[in-house]
């Protein structure tokens, strides 16, 4: 059996399909990490995106 920390508050949960919520330990931890991902708590590192009308490709010629 594999076991897993929930990822909201790092209780130990069995990875079995009784566990519907999983990664998670319940659906209250499910909620509070959907919660943080639509307030933008979580980001990806990246380059900004150019703006295609300032490209030199774009210029009148």
């Amino acid at each position: 059996m594999t076991v897993v920390t929930c990822p909201t508050c790092a209780k130990k949960v069995e990875w079995t399909e009784a566990n519907k919520f999983r990664p998670f330990c319940s659906e209250r931890c499910k909620q509070i990490d959907l919660g943080a991902w639509a307030e933008e708590k979580y980001t990806i590192p990246g380059a900004a995106p150019s703006d295609p009308l300032l490209d030199d490709d774009n210029l009148p010629q």
